[in-house]
């Protein structure tokens, strides 16, 4: 009697332990803050589009030269658009309030190759506030960053490119009215 009962509850745990699930781990673009340093420029964002097979919460990465996977155990912590929203405000407001320009990204762009690198390709328009449409600058930005095999570093890497990317705007919307060069 002790023996069936004993094999019910092994083949029990047997079936439990096969139906458990790993974990889900959430990642943001928006890096930790090692200083106070702030930008120069209080930048609004107008819109961000985002290629819609990158555009959700799971991480999308390429497999091959055709291929995507989008990871079930890796997620961003909103939709990619919000979370490059986010990322973005946080790098291109000073804090103060009072907005300089106003841009528009329009990622064409965003791939993630753990173990190469992460790349975003995006077209942007600066407004300098309350200008004309003469005043328009209209540029591109893509940016590149190595990735070591993990997605902790693939993420870390896409923040990089954030980072560079805000900084690139930054320069535009203090500095001369061109186009930053490529880098």
């Amino acid at each position: 009697m002790a023996l069936p009962l004993k094999i019910t509850v092994l083949a029990a745990f047997v079936l439990l332990g096969a139906c458990r699930s790993d974990p889900i781990s959430f990642h943001t673009l928006t890096p930790v803050h090692q200083g106070t340093s702030r930008s120069s420029a209080d930048i609004a964002i107008e819109s961000i589009t985002v290629p819609p097979q990158v555009d959700r919460a799971q991480i999308v990465i390429r497999e091959g030269n055709s291929g995507v996977a989008i990871l079930e155990t890796d997620w961003w912590s909103a939709s990619l658009a919000d979370e490059l929203r986010g990322a973005m405000l946080d790098q291109l407001s000073n804090g103060v309030g009072q907005q300089q320009a106003s841009v528009r990204l329009d990622v064409q762009r965003f791939d993630s190759i753990p173990g190469q690198y992460a790349l975003i390709d995006v077209k942007w328009r600066l407004r300098p506030l309350g200008a004309a449409d003469a005043a328009l600058l209209t540029c591109r930005s893509v940016l590149q960053t190595p990735s070591g095999p993990s997605i902790e570093e693939l993420v870390t890497a896409q923040q990089n490119n954030v980072k560079r990317l805000a900084a690139q705007i930054v320069q535009a919307a203090t500095g001369p009215r061109n186009c930053p060069s490529p880098g």
